[in-house]
């Protein structure tokens, strides 16, 4: 970013009124879905002539306006993507946000000039990704939540790519992109933009087999909101590009509050002020009224365990303003300093026998007993009795504020304007010129009519002013007005008003009219050929996640050796690492390790542990992983979660040095079988049995409520002493897992199981499969490995089904065969007008 260029306030759009709010409030760009695919599968879609028109209305103010094709895409949509594509791109979009590194080749194959920004979907969160997708042309990337202030400094170091960081909104506990907690739950993908929230249900905490009581906080894994309004002088001297508001959800109000008080705080850093601390807090409390979850830092300064969850709710209650002193038989005194009035929204929240409570409702009167203690009168219909003393007051709902918000961008009087300069230009017995300037366009315009000489009233500059000037009804105001020229000169007033219109119109039309050309692709033009050379010879990679059972696999490799392709390890804590090594290849295995899921910069110490333990295989788990050990003697294999749903995606990654990619956890069968037709199948790996690693977290479930530490320098490693899991509504016990780096991977409850396709898959070429183990002992690893071993030689006098059955029998909760089961997501778009 250069000394003059400006950082850019990036506003959420979901319908029009929340683009005008956006508008009119001081958003710098916005986003908004793209038709049909974006990740906000409760939106409602805007039509072509929909985004055709909020487009030109944001760039007749000066406002870009960004597409969120923030998605995986399926092998059967890439023909519906390019038509899409063909109708969306000559409509001048500023940017288009992709998740789909796949999509990403297309738009650049169709339009070299397309600015493209990497989602946050992509799981950037290091240089090293960066990097490696230099070749897409990829101009901006929207960095991981969980990357910090300190991080993003040595991300900026390292790339002269624009960086954009989230600074205020709903957080995410999961990392984006890595979270396939409502695909294994329900079957909806929070990769397609139907995410279940499944971070906002409750939980009881399970340590070592019984119920942790933590009274009343039951939502384990809610975030409080986002809000890094007062880092905003920090991210600014960072060299931060773009400042990313959440929110396409919520409402236009919502998006005034943060638009109106983020665009202060940063105009006020350019001019050489920072905001005060009563006036963060005033912002805070205009936007936490809107919605809020509680407010915190979020990752901004690093892990803070005791703070990001405060686990007693996790929905949008305001803003906290004092406690219940008394009730009284009529009315609720509370201890307040906060000035409420009548028709003030409050909400009354406790705990009830350990569990969440909360009643709410308008005030109808209110007294003030001093400067600290209020007495509320509720309408008739409250029941006083649901109210105790102790119970935390919130104000959500203020008239006064809310109505002032939609005036924002409701009312004409509040609305933006754009200056204009106007150069008036006279000489006698010719044509009145104007030069109209609006500091990017200029308009030359004359009158039809030549001016004379005054000899009673001539047209002066006050008279100008007023005519040209007269611009109430259009989205321009005059700043200044010059004259030169000849003076005391005559012109009817109808030939400089008839300028001012064309001036408008022309103005308009040169701030509006953005057209891009396109190129017509073949999709083919992606697709490598089919390797001809495919090895007859199916092979089974197993994944071992504890050192114990490297030691059990040993005690029965000589029934399976011949037929395992890889023995990953994915230890917790990465311990144990070179051992397993060794054993496992003087066994004559071949070995493998796997990487974090997440690659921080100052996080390479893990990647040093596994050179040295000197695999044979490396399964990267992230895009900086790639980057780094791409030129260095191992053999990699992508995993899962660089998320690999169609063959263009395949074969970039493969042309990165891969020698074979996991098809991604989003994949049904049906979805799964179009991508192995669509590739060199032979280098597509497939997991058939899985305990489904639903979230991925930079949240420490261990530390947050096993200790009193905010990281690991202070928690005691809760983690190397307890078996944690968190039983769900459902009465599901889901394993929790720490890594390396401390962070926490949820496991489901429910193992999946593609034993009954794996006669298939190898129809269409499949060569590698994979088992994951999780707390299996050595009787079941053995007898789940040789299983599917039965079933991948033919060699079992039993059908597929019975010994599917039989695993069936080994699992607490059975198993599932959703791969199986083409999904049909529940269309959950709000009604769509067209």
């Amino acid at each position: 970013m250069t000394k003059n260029q400006k950082s850019e306030l990036l506003l959420p759009v979901g319908d029009m009124n929340m683009c005008l709010a956006a508008i009119h409030n001081g958003a710098d760009a916005i986003y908004v879905g793209m038709p049909f695919f974006n990740a906000r599968g409760r939106t409602n879609d805007l039509s072509i002539s929909e985004l055709d028109e909020m487009i030109k209305l944001c760039h007749l103010y000066g406002v870009k306006v960004n597409l969120a094709f923030n998605v995986v895409i399926f092998e059967n949509e890439l023909t519906d993507v390019v038509d899409l594509l063909t109708q969306v791109l000559p409509l001048a979009p500023d940017a288009i946000i992709v998740q789909d590194i796949g999509l990403a080749r297309i738009i650049r194959s169709m339009s070299a000039h397309q600015i493209i920004h990497a989602s946050t979907q992509m799981t950037v969160t290091n240089h090293e990704a960066i990097s490696l997708l230099a070749d897409l042309s990829i101009k901006r990337f929207v960095l991981g939540r969980e990357v910090s202030l300190s991080e993003i400094k040595l991300i900026k170091e390292k790339t002269d790519k624009e960086l954009e960081v989230f600074v205020h909104g709903a957080l995410c506990v999961a990392y984006s992109g890595q979270c396939f907690t409502s695909e294994s739950i329900g079957g909806r993908s929070a990769n397609r933009g139907q995410c279940a929230q499944s971070c906002r249900f409750e939980y009881d905490l399970i340590v070592d087999g019984e119920k942790k009581n933590l009274l009343d906080k039951k939502y384990l894994v809610s975030p409080k909101d986002l809000c890094g309004i007062a880092e905003i002088p920090q991210l600014l001297d960072l060299g931060v590009d773009s400042f990313k508001v959440e929110g396409r959800l919520k409402t236009p109000e919502y998006v005034a509050a943060a638009a109106k008080n983020y665009r202060r705080a940063i105009d006020q850093v350019y001019d050489d002020h920072h905001l005060t601390s009563e006036e963060v807090n005033q912002a805070q409390f205009e936007m936490g009224l809107t919605y809020s979850r509680g407010f915190f830092t979020g990752w901004l300064h690093g892990v803070d365990h005791q703070r990001l969850v405060d686990g007693t709710f996790g929905s949008h209650r305001g803003v906290k303003i004092g406690s219940v002193k008394k009730i009284l038989p009529q009315s609720i005194v509370i201890e307040s300093t906060h000035a409420l009035k009548n028709g003030d929204g409050v909400l009354f929240a406790g705990a009830r026998s350990n569990k969440k409570f909360e009643v709410g409702g308008h005030l109808y009167k209110v007294v003030t007993h001093s400067r600290e203690t209020l007495e509320l009168t509720m309408p008739r219909s409250f029941i006083l009795k649901d109210v105790q003393v102790g119970d935390t007051v919130y104000l959500n709902h203020d008239a006064k504020i809310e109505s002032f918000l939609t005036k924002s961008f409701s009312d004409k009087n509040f609305k933006k304007r754009i200056p204009i300069n106007i150069l008036v230009f006279t000489k006698f017995n010719e044509p009145l010129k104007i030069l109209v300037s609006d500091g990017v366009n200029e308009i030359n315009l004359e009158t039809d009519a030549c001016i004379e000489k005054a000899y009673d009233k001539p047209v002066g500059l006050e008279d100008l002013k007023a005519e040209l000037g007269a611009l109430g009804a259009t989205c321009f105001s005059l700043s200044k007005i010059s004259l030169h020229g000849d003076a005391d000169f005559f012109i009817h007033h109808k030939e400089i008003k008839r300028l001012r219109q064309r001036f408008c119109e022309l103005l308009i039309g040169a701030r509006t009219l953005k057209k891009s050309q396109i190129q017509k692709i073949d999709l083919q033009e992606f697709n490598s050929t089919n390797s001809s050379n495919r090895s007859n010879r199916a092979v089974l990679n197993i994944m071992l996640r504890e050192f114990a059972q490297v030691k059990s696999l040993l005690n029965f490799a000589v029934e399976v050796q011949k037929q395992i392709g890889v023995i990953y390890l994915d230890f917790e804590y990465g311990k144990n690492y070179q051992e397993s090594c060794e054993l496992l290849k003087s066994a004559g295995f071949k070995v493998g390790i796997a990487t974090t899921r997440i690659l921080k910069p100052s996080e390479y110490y893990n990647f040093k542990i596994i050179e040295r333990s000197n695999p044979d295989v490396i399964l990267v788990r992230n895009l900086g992983a790639i980057n780094y050990f791409k030129d260095k003697n191992f053999a990699l294999y992508g995993d899962f979660s660089l998320n690999t749903t169609n063959s263009i995606t395949a074969n970039y990654l493969l042309g990165k040095n891969l020698i074979s990619v996991c098809a991604s956890y989003d994949l049904d069968y049906k979805q799964l079988s179009d991508l192995l037709s669509s590739s060199d199948s032979s280098k597509i790996e497939v997991t058939i049995h899985q305990y489904m690693p639903s979230f991925h977290m930079e949240h420490c479930v261990f530390a947050a409520f096993l200790s009193k530490g905010s990281s690991f320098k202070d928690c005691g490693k809760p983690c190397e002493k307890h078996r944690v899991e968190l039983k769900d509504q459902f009465g599901h016990f889901h394993h929790i897992k720490a890594d390396q780096e401390c962070r926490n991977t949820m496991f489901n409850a429910t193992s999946q199981s593609a034993g009954m396709l794996i006669p298939d898959m190898m129809e269409l070429g499949v060569r590698s499969f994979r088992f994951e183990a999780l707390y299996e002992s050595e009787e079941e690893l053995k007898q789940k490995i040789l299983t599917y071993l039965k079933i991948i030689n033919n060699s079992s006098t039993d059908n597929d089904l019975e010994l599917i059955k039989r695993l069936g029998s080994m699992e607490k909760y059975g198993l599932s065969d959703k791969l199986s089961k083409t999904k049909s997501y529940k269309n959950r778009k709000k009604t769509i007008n067209r």
